[in-house]
């Protein structure tokens, strides 16, 4: 039977670099992906640009055409200040697209993660997902994200993955949606490259024995 999946990050490239892999091969076993983003990743940059958020916005558009997304929800919370707004706020709008989607699946960020607007994301799904009767979320996972998973304080929360898809047969979709957010990529050694990027999934492959992987932790699964 067919699943409904619903990514929900910060930013778009969070969900190509967190679960792009994964997203790719829920559209190709015939599931349906939505995403939501609750903020821009652009307007809190010094000198940021109507056209720089435009080129993010037709970036994203390309990526998930390429992931196979069926339909991205902008909520347009104040970039890198997101714990600047009430968590009911954030809770209430998100509601509204998890009332409208009514997804079994959800993918969203680490709790540990540097960014802030990550860690209130996390806190913001799990709000929304609370487990009260008749809720249709049955699996929550947390992927990671270069350039903020693996850079909080190691003690804060770290990332101890349970969970890997093989993404072996999708490994490509997903560097190709990561190309497209090229002005966001930055030249190797930065952990947020398209060189690093296919290590970390060459890596996470290892752990299970297979050529690509993404790794989560799964925050809540009911059988």
């Amino acid at each position: 039977m067919s699943k409904t999946v619903l990514v929900v990050a910060a930013h778009t490239d969070d969900e190509a670099l967190g679960c792009g892999g994964s997203i790719a091969r829920h559209v190709a076993e015939g599931d349906t992906v939505y995403a939501v983003f609750l903020a821009d990743g652009v307007t809190s940059r010094l000198d940021a640009t109507n056209e720089e958020l435009e080129q993010r916005n037709s970036a994203a558009e390309s990526a998930h055409e390429t992931l196979g997304i069926k339909k991205a929800y902008m909520l347009g919370f104040p970039d890198n200040r997101m714990d600047s707004v009430p968590l009911l706020d954030i809770v209430q709008k998100l509601e509204s697209v998890f009332s409208e989607i009514q997804p079994q699946v959800v993918y969203t960020h680490h709790v540990g993660d540097l960014n802030v607007d990550h860690r209130v994301t996390h806190q913001a799904v799990l709000t929304v997902c609370r487990p009260v009767p008749g809720v249709s979320v049955k699996e929550i996972y947390a992927f990671e994200v270069l350039s903020a998973t693996g850079w909080n304080t190691p003690a804060e929360s770290p990332f101890v993955p349970n969970v890997f898809v093989d993404i072996s047969e999708h490994l490509e979709k997903k560097m190709e949606a990561l190309a497209a957010y090229e002005l966001e990529m930055r030249k190797a050694p930065h952990s947020r490259s398209l060189i690093n990027a296919k290590r970390l999934a060459e890596l996470r492959g290892s752990s299970i024995g297979v050529d690509a992987a993404e790794a989560m932790m799964a925050i809540r699964v009911t059988f």
